[in-house]
């Protein structure tokens, strides 16, 4: 095979691999503006499904509560995935390093279904025992997001140190600093955009997150994955495409923002 014939073929497999993951997204929006209830009958252009939508309690609810839940979550889990993400990178040799290593990084290798079943089995166990929590709601998905988002939040964050310079640290320790001063002051402004950035990893896998939010769900805390997934097994309807293409325009206007911030940062510096 010639290097221009190997060229073209690599060329026309990308192509293929893109045509297959972004065709679906491009024809869903595409038929979010159909009139037709139907949703594979095309019968004309229509915006009529989003004004639907903006009059559907039942998502406007979950929307809220989702977001809510994920606010929590991303804020909790990148407080303790950025602790752990530190205690990795810096104390690499303390007893039971190991171990803590293997529980922290366990939600990554542990299928969704097992860790929502074990989730679910340790709220009824402490509500049997101790009375807490009351039930599921709110409360038991954000501990259940937290619990596995805290895992992606270390490995960002361990990635992130793993590459700092310690010079900066060791010179704020001669000068008599304080370890939590060091960190405070010197560490936490240095690692801020990979923590913004596993802040914003756990938000989106929180916010997404369909498993072991059914399991750890209860009434009045049903989230939007879940009731597109209900909705979605009676067949996919253009209100749903409608709410499919308003979070993609707001993934896409959220990435577009901080691809501008990230350019302008690196043109002044």
């Amino acid at each position: 095979m010639t290097p221009v014939l190997s060229w073209r073929l690599l060329t026309a497999m990308l192509i293929a691999g893109l045509a297959f993951l972004y065709a679906p997204i491009i024809i869903l929006v595409i038929y979010s503006f159909n009139a037709s209830p139907m949703v594979t009958i095309w019968t004309g252009v229509s915006a009529k499904w989003y004004g639907v939508l903006a009059h559907d309690q039942e998502i406007l609810r979950a929307a809220r509560v989702s977001i809510e839940i994920a606010l929590i979550s991303a804020t909790g889990s990148t407080i303790i995935g950025t602790l752990a993400g530190y205690a990795l990178s810096r104390f690499r040799r303390f007893r039971g390093r190991s171990f803590f290593m293997g529980l922290v990084m366990a939600p990554l290798v542990m299928p969704e279904i097992v860790s929502g079943i074990a989730l679910l089995l340790m709220f009824v166990g402490s509500e049997q025992l101790f009375g807490w929590p009351h039930g599921r709601g709110i409360v038991t998905i954000c501990a259940a997001h937290i619990t596995f988002c805290s895992a992606y939040v270390a490995i960002v964050i361990q990635s992130r140190l793993a590459g700092f310079d310690t010079s900066l640290e060791e010179a704020a320790l001669d000068l008599g600093a304080m370890p939590m001063t060091v960190f405070g002051l010197v560490t936490l402004p240095l690692i801020l955009p990979g923590i913004v950035s596993a802040w914003l990893l756990a938000f989106s896998l929180s916010i997404d997150d369909v498993i072991v939010s059914e399991f750890t769900s209860g009434p009045g805390s049903t989230t939007l994955p879940l009731v597109i997934f209900s909705r979605v097994h009676l067949g996919v309807s253009p209100e749903v495409n409608a709410l499919a293409t308003i979070i993609i325009a707001i993934v896409l206007t959220a990435t577009a923002l901080l691809t501008f911030a990230r350019l302008k940062r690196r043109a002044e510096g």
